[in-house]
């Protein structure tokens, strides 16, 4: 993908206002950075192997500082 934006809007679509097109390139940018921590924890365990039952987090408690983390963000309009 090209981190430069498109100077003209393609035909077929409905340009964005500033503010819009910069919280979807905020948003973007975040999910990017979400992805980039997943990609590094996959690697880690292909490189090492998967961590021991003792120095992990149970499912659980980790389900649930998730939700917690859910339950503060701010709601999104999709």
């Amino acid at each position: 993908m090209s981190q430069q934006p498109d100077t003209a809007p393609a035909p077929d679509r409905l340009p964005l206002d500033e503010h819009a097109a910069a919280s979807v390139r905020a948003y973007a940018a975040e999910q990017r950075a979400r992805v980039d921590v997943l990609a590094s924890v996959l690697e880690d365990i292909a490189a090492h192997g998967y961590p021991s039952a003792e120095v992990g987090v149970p499912w659980e408690s980790a389900r649930d500082a998730h939700l917690a983390r859910l339950a503060d963000e701010q709601p999104r309009v999709a």
